[in-house]
């Protein structure tokens, strides 16, 4: 039976999450647009217009988000991924999973990071999926500012059968490329 909420069909009963074998890190860099979400807390100032852009360092990669506030200032903040349960072989990230901290440099010695496991990905690198163990996190990324009707539904059958409840899904808004932050 399809949830009513959603149109999608009931999870999948919950077996243990798995991030995606590997990752090729050089072709993960770059800008990513946030589509679709699972509401958090320490998002919640963002109205629209988030993105994500990844850049090595020789100590991880660099993540500054950024995001469009309901008042139309921009929002960034400045963390740090680096692999965790993985690791980097020459280019590829084995398996897919990524800790991450937006504390201050400083500050990142305390053990306050959080998980960050690429659970899908098109063959062509237009989107990927982020998620954790615990599923209570979705972040569905892509490419350019928008996200296909089938691109969509493949993913959310996907999620489906990795065992995620999509009610919680929701669409994430983007103004026109040419304005959104930079």
């Amino acid at each position: 039976m399809a949830s009513a909420a959603t149109g999608d069909a009931p999870p999948a009963p919950a077996a243990a999450l798995t991030a995606l074998p590997s990752l090729d890190v050089p072709g993960y860099m770059g800008t990513w647009y946030q589509m679709a979400w699972f509401p958090n807390r320490f998002q919640k100032q963002c109205v629209r217009d988030t993105s994500a852009t990844y850049r090595r360092l020789p100590e991880g990669v660099e993540v500054i988000n950024r995001c469009r506030l309901a008042d139309g200032r921009t929002d960034d903040v400045v963390g740090l991924a680096r692999p965790a349960g993985s690791t980097i072989t020459g280019d590829q990230l084995q398996p897919a999973q990524l800790e991450v901290s937006f504390l201050p440099r400083a500050l990142r010695w305390l053990p306050i990071w959080g998980d960050y496991w690429v659970i899908q990905r098109a063959d062509d690198g237009r989107y990927a999926v982020i998620s954790e163990a615990s599923r209570k996190y979705l972040w569905v990324l892509t490419r350019v500012p928008q996200l296909s009707a089938a691109d969509e539904t493949a993913i959310r059958s996907r999620l489906v059968q990795q065992g995620f409840d999509l009610a919680r899904w929701q669409a994430h808004p983007h103004t026109a490329v040419a304005d959104a932050p930079r």
